[in-house]
């Protein structure tokens, strides 16, 4: 399995979850307070994402993306900084929200981007021959088709050290730390490392990786899950989940897509956005 070619059909906000039906339409659970669950008349949507912010200031201000299959984009949720205003976007082929803005890669390997970019997260016009987009709190990364990773935005934390990163085939970015997937299934992990989110280097056979505000998830080719970070709410407690095709990480809570397409959640449900036991044919992969 390349990741690359996979678009997300699972996303965590800081206080919601999102996930893509088969059929082509979202369901959304959680805190609804800037409208961001309102998603029910959404169709024809291939992948989604969910705007994050971090532990320390989360207020639920989120906001929900969906890229249809035509390759325009929608969104909902809170606008402040102007993150949903996607309308004229086309030639989507993937999507990212973080926190206050999202990005577009087109099908010609540039990104585009709306939102804050007061730390030049946004500043991603002059980017070429991009194959995978994510957005951190502050920082954004792109995976290029060479297995290089290129950066934007705050890098108080080493976050955007990653110019001697190599044969990447997937990425993640949390509030201050950066994740890489390595093609020999390792995984490489830069940034803020105070609750240790950074420290995966043990791993192996790893298909695909996730960031939250403050821990890491490895998503193994047989089916189970690693997490590394804080587990303050339960976030970390996968060890038994089977049978898992695809992870999220939210600012405090954890998604896992079983290859049944139902989904099992841990971690911070405040708001309810771990009550997934009535979520069926989510969609596995595009």
């Amino acid at each position: 399995m390349d990741p690359t070619l996979y678009k997300a059909t699972l996303a965590a906000g800081p206080r919601h979850s999102v996930g893509l039906r088969s059929d082509g339409t979202v369901i959304a659970v959680g805190d609804p307070k800037h409208g961001q669950c309102k998603v029910e008349d959404w169709r024809n949507i291939v992948a989604v994402a969910a705007g994050n912010v971090h532990m320390a200031t989360n207020t639920g201000n989120s906001h929900t993306v969906g890229l249809k299959a035509d390759g325009t984009v929608v969104a909902v949720g809170w606008n402040q900084h102007h993150q949903c205003e996607v309308s004229g976007w086309s030639e989507i082929v993937a999507v990212t929200a973080g926190w206050r803005r999202t990005l577009g890669l087109q099908s010609d390997g540039t990104v585009v981007a709306v939102g804050r970019n007061a730390e030049g997260q946004c500043e991603v016009s002059d980017w070429k021959g991009i194959v995978a987009i994510t957005a951190g709190d502050w920082h954004t990364a792109g995976l290029r088709s060479d297995g290089t990773v290129i950066m934007a935005g705050n890098n108080r934390y080493g976050q955007c050290n990653v110019s001697n990163w190599r044969e990447i085939v997937a990425v993640a970015a949390g509030y201050l730390h950066t994740v890489g997937l390595q093609s020999d299934g390792t995984v490489v992990a830069v940034g803020l490392n105070k609750h240790h989110q950074c420290e995966v280097e043990a791993w192996r056979d790893i298909v695909a990786v996730a960031a939250g505000s403050y821990h890491t998830l490895g998503l193994q080719a047989d089916g189970t899950v690693v997490a590394a970070g804080s587990n303050q709410h339960g976030q970390g407690e996968v060890s038994s989940w089977r049978d898992i095709v695809a992870v999220a990480a939210g600012c405090a809570h954890t998604l896992g897509l079983k290859s049944d397409g139902t989904v099992v959640a841990t971690g911070d449900n405040r708001y309810g956005q771990c009550e997934l036991s009535g979520w069926r044919s989510v969609q596995l992969s595009i």
